[in-house]
């Protein structure tokens, strides 16, 4: 998508800007922007502003600037050259049909978007763009100021917030709350300014993907005086860099977690020398080898989420499945496993591997990894004596124990490795999977039916055997579909599908109870076949569809496995 010689002059161009804008930790590659301010309804005398503010944060960060109220722009080839489209400000119907399916595509085919304040107040009879823009504006109060409760401080858009973010703007309100299916990484408190009605939970910026783009927005921005706000423009700043795909980040809906450290340390404790200190509800190690684990409570199969920084070449991870330590850290060592946070290791002992024991999957990891200086987030997914490491969202390693001298169950800990290394972290929350059976593949040789074959030799029932080498496989085109019928009514908790060399790029995982009226659990865009592993699911289902609507290559959709898990 990117021009070098037509970015380079667009820098030269824009180095005079008079505001100042700070510039990204790590210089991202050189990337395009298209800002896209048409309005068809009211509007906003900050759209000048917000253009210039953008071509300063591009002219200091490394990417050029289009701007532009001209519709036309929405072709299926000039919006190749864009990694991202931000709306800013813009309201009403602004694309036609065409125009439409162009963007469509675009986002599809992986572009991002970045959404400020009335780009929320656009195309209400789109449902693409409702999906993708999150929420619909419903009202609003008069300017004034706020307090915004900050989420998610990982985001690159939120990290450089306290949690408590006071400014002045005004203050949507929106149809719907969009937390069921975007990251929230914000929220308004109504206690602290009139006119809102959303309640205790008033998400205001959010970031999700969308059939296998980003989208990334924020309420705030009405304003002129805004961007003229050193967070503001940051703020700015950091999602236009996640939309492009320059900034990772975990942007799945996220519910249900229980804060172990989001600023208190009652309940942890150090185990061996050095410490972590405890300043903007960050920890950051100082010296060792020690550890600081979570000693008031052991944990078994569980989801643990922990934001976390290196500075430089430094090295730390978390470690699970240990017994009380006391004042020694090594038991951790000898008795648990340690997900390992250092990238410059060798393969089994860098960043998402359990470390001595498994790798991580070093490509996915290296298309995940923010660099030193930038927030990342694991989640370490524990079921059994399985672990599963995702970072930022994406999935890196996939280990099972077998050794009887170790056990996944009991408490987590965070290392802090010497005093040549430092380490932060952030927001380390945990989800119990506890307090019912284990679930277990509750399609295993049950009904399963779909919407066509290759030929009889790959019939919907290989996919459901448990074999490695049986499969089903669909004809040649798009959608295709497969069922199963569980026989009874489950809690769906996880999907699995081990893709033959055909697989489903962009598909949908649904349920039903009946078999005829379906609801899409999650949906998947931009998959690369092997092993899709879907966890945290929570759906009543007899019936379970794989509705496939992209192939990943000219054939059709071929399935080794196809595993639901619920109790």
């Amino acid at each position: 998508m990117r021009k070098l010689l037509a970015g380079a002059m667009a820098l030269m161009a824009t180095a005079a800007c008079t505001m100042s804008a700070s510039p990204a930790n790590a210089a991202d590659a050189p990337y395009d922007v298209l800002v896209f301010s048409k309005t068809a309804g009211f509007r906003h005398d900050a759209i000048p502003a917000g253009i210039q503010t953008i071509r300063d944060l591009g002219a200091a960060n490394n990417f050029t600037v289009t701007a532009t109220e001209d519709a036309g722009a929405f072709t299926t080839g000039n919006l190749a050259q864009y990694e991202t489209v931000v709306f800013l400000n813009t309201t009403g119907d602004v694309l036609n049909a065409t125009q439409q399916s162009a963007f469509e595509a675009y986002i599809r085919g992986g572009g991002g978007f970045a959404g400020v304040h009335a780009a929320a107040d656009t195309e209400y009879d789109w449902p693409f763009y409702g999906q993708l823009v999150g929420a619909y504006f419903h009202s609003h109060p008069a300017i004034q100021q706020v307090t915004s409760r900050v989420e998610d401080r990982a985001h690159a858009s939120t990290a450089h917030l306290p949690q408590a973010w006071t400014r002045t703007d005004e203050l949507y309100n929106y149809r719907t709350n969009p937390r069921a299916d975007a990251h929230v990484l914000a929220t308004l408190d109504e206690s602290t300014y009139s006119g809102g009605n959303m309640g205790a939970d008033h998400p205001i910026a959010w970031c999700k993907t969308v059939e296998g783009g980003r989208s990334w927005y924020t309420g705030f921005g009405h304003t002129q005086a805004s961007y003229a706000e050193q967070s503001f423009r940051s703020h700015l700043l950091g999602g236009i860099r996640y939309a492009a795909g320059r900034a990772k980040a975990d942007c799945r809906p996220e519910t249900g977690y229980t804060a172990l450290y989001n600023g208190g340390t009652t309940g942890w404790s150090q185990s061996g020398p050095g410490s972590f200190t405890n300043t903007d509800a960050t920890l950051t190690s100082v010296g060792g080898m020690g550890l600081y684990w979570y000693s008031a409570k052991q944990f078994t199969s569980y989801s643990l989420k922990a934001d976390w920084r290196l500075t430089g070449d430094s090295n730390s991870g978390i470690f699970v499945g240990f017994p009380n330590p006391g004042a020694d850290p090594w038991v951790a060592v000898n008795q648990g496993y340690e997900v390992q946070i250092d990238a410059t290791d060798a393969a089994d002992r860098t960043t998402g591997a359990i470390y001595g024991f498994k790798s991580a999957d070093l490509a996915a990891r290296d298309a995940a990894l923010n660099p030193p200086g930038e927030w990342n987030t694991y989640e370490l997914l524990v079921e059994g004596q399985r672990i599963r490491v995702y970072l930022n969202g994406r999935l890196v390693n996939d280990f099972t124990n077998t050794d009887p001298a170790r056990n996944l169950d009991g408490y987590i800990g965070l290392q802090n490795h010497g005093s040549a290394d430092t380490a932060a972290f952030r927001n380390v929350r945990i989800k119990e999977l506890t307090g019912q059976p284990p679930a277990t593949n509750v399609a295993l040789n049950k009904p399963a039916t779909a919407s066509s074959v290759e030929n009889a030799s790959y019939p919907a029932a290989n996919a459901v055997d448990a074999s490695t080498t049986t499969r089903w496989s669909s004809a040649f085109s798009d959608p295709q579909w497969i069922r199963v019928d569980l026989g009874a009514t489950y809690t769906v908790s996880r999907v699995r599908l081990l893709w033959e060399a055909a697989y489903g790029s962009a598909y949908q995982i649904q349920t039903s109870l009946d078999g005829s009226t379906w609801t899409t659990a999650r949906s998947v865009t931009g998959a690369d076949g092997g092993t899709d592993d879907h966890t945290g699911l929570s759906q009543q289902a007899r019936y379970v569809r794989i509705n496939g609507t992209t192939r990943g290559t000219p054939w059709g959709y071929s399935l080794f496995t196809f595993e639901v898990y619920g109790n």
